[in-house]
């Protein structure tokens, strides 16, 4: 029977911080702006156009603006509406805008295939859970 002396990793922490593990989920927050955006068309990605903000002073009725305050949710945002509703064909410029917002390559592949299972639930009248 072998021995093993632990006294020499007394005090020191044995197992490896949160902030050094790569993330490859994301949180209830995170996971609700994608529930949320599989609502969103594709036209909350871009700014009113100057018809429609023309027509909405002389109409009235104020079109809510669907753009988080958070830029990470947002872009988290952004990437969900895209991939609602075009699948796996997200513009590259999208996907650095994603990982600039602090987002790993892990945490984009988890948000597609889990969309992608989204889709392909909805396409057989099936609810995703």
């Amino acid at each position: 029977m072998a021995y093993l002396n632990f006294a020499a990793l007394q005090g020191s922490p044995i197992a490896v911080p949160a902030d050094v593990l790569p993330v490859s989920g994301l949180s209830a927050l995170e996971w609700q702006v994608v529930a949320i955006a599989q609502h969103d068309r594709l036209a909350s990605l871009e700014k009113p156009g100057r018809l429609s903000v023309a027509l909405g002073m002389i109409f009235g009725g104020e079109v809510p603006n669907p753009k988080l305050a958070d830029q990470k949710l947002e872009a988290l945002r952004r990437m969900s509406v895209l991939a609602w509703h075009k699948g796996y064909a997200v513009p590259r410029h999208e996907i650095r805008a994603f990982h600039e917002a602090g987002f790993t390559p892990e945490q984009y592949e988890t948000l597609l295939a889990s969309i992608s299972r989204g889709r392909a639930a909805l396409n057989q009248g099936k609810r995703f859970q």
